[in-house]
């Protein structure tokens, strides 16, 4: 019987990198300040790489931990809420770029809970089908759409990339066992980046995009309230109980927030590893940049459990239960 399995992973971030004292240079804020409220230490923001550049970098080296081509990719989907352009999909971009000519690809749009999203996308695509292999991928630029006198927000963002490369192989046992998604479309006010502008009369002005407004306290309520109730939702549906989970891989959005998600699942902060205070929030790239992270510091083994969940924007969530 086939099933899926994670073969490769990997993730990718600019090469600057921006200090919480470099911040107080430009805005009022300080070092204690960031770190006493978010966790975060520092952030990589880049220069002169959009988002598909970073989604390349990690496509690449997802073929080549695996052995695999170009041409053997069936299926590529990218999770971003800052892509390159509306059309071509980023993902349109980074196949070609890879030269994998026989994959369809196509983005995915649900903020920081995108990549779960195309998880969960990807293994259905590819259990449904006679495909072999998926390339998923998290990558943001977020800096685009940052405004960087606003220290609300400015100070939380990062840019990066992670990924994994899925794959059908002979094994009785999925690799998803349960599964938890919901959006709450009605507070989707409380998280907004890259609306766009529009504006009476003909012709009409070149449309102009707005930064990253945030309710802070509102999507901390959230977060701290409906994740736990989407783990827990998901380990019941993989039959399982909180207690066999070995890591709970969450998005990076907040230290805080992981903080009391754990108190809340009354389960130990060692099983909830973190990297926000050197990435910062990196959306929809943070879960695969955590996941590559805990795999190559041998962290996360084969046979683990894993419960990754995203949470943010939408507003959504979204948690898998992983047999590593």
């Amino acid at each position: 019987m086939q099933n899926l399995r994670i073969t490769s992973t990997a993730s990718y971030h600019p090469s600057l990198k921006i200090t919480n004292q470099q911040l107080s240079t430009i805005m009022n804020t300080s070092d204690e300040w960031i770190k006493t409220r978010t966790g975060i230490h520092q952030r990589y923001i880049s220069n002169n790489e959009n988002t598909s550049d970073l989604a390349v970098n990690v496509g690449n080296q997802l073929l080549t931990n695996a052995n695999l081509t170009a041409t053997e990719l069936d299926l590529i989907i990218i999770a971003t809420m800052s892509p390159d352009a509306y059309t071509p999909s980023t993902a349109a971009i980074v196949q070609g770029r890879l030269g994998a000519k026989n994959a369809i690809a196509f983005d995915i749009s649900a903020a920081c809970t995108g990549f779960i999203y195309a998880m969960n996308t990807a293994e259905l695509m590819l259990k449904n089908s006679y495909w072999q292999n998926a390339m998923v991928i998290g990558a943001e630029v977020l800096s685009k759409l940052i405004d960087w006198k606003d220290r609300s927000t400015a100070v939380l963002f990062g840019d990066g990339a992670g990924g994994v490369l899925l794959q059908k192989t002979a094994t009785t046992t999925p690799l998803i066992l349960g599964r938890d998604l919901h959006t709450f479309g009605d507070l989707g006010d409380k998280i907004i980046a890259g609306r766009t502008s529009l504006k009476a009369g003909f012709p009409k002005q070149l449309t102009s995009l707005s930064p990253f407004m945030m309710a802070g306290r509102d999507v901390y309520r959230f977060a701290t309230h409906e994740v736990p109730r989407s783990i827990a939702s998901a380990v019941q549906q993989a039959n399982l109980k909180i207690d066999d989970i070995d890591y709970f891989l969450l998005h990076q959005a907040n230290e805080r927030i992981i903080t009391q998600i754990a108190k809340r699942l009354a389960q130990p902060i060692t099983k909830f590893p973190m990297n926000i205070s050197e990435y910062g929030n990196t959306a929809a790239a943070s879960e695969p940049i955590l996941l590559t992270q805990a795999i190559t510091q041998g962290l996360v083994k084969p046979g683990n459990i894993i419960a990754m969940s995203g949470f943010g924007g939408g507003l959504s969530t979204g948690t898998i239960i992983l047999n590593y």
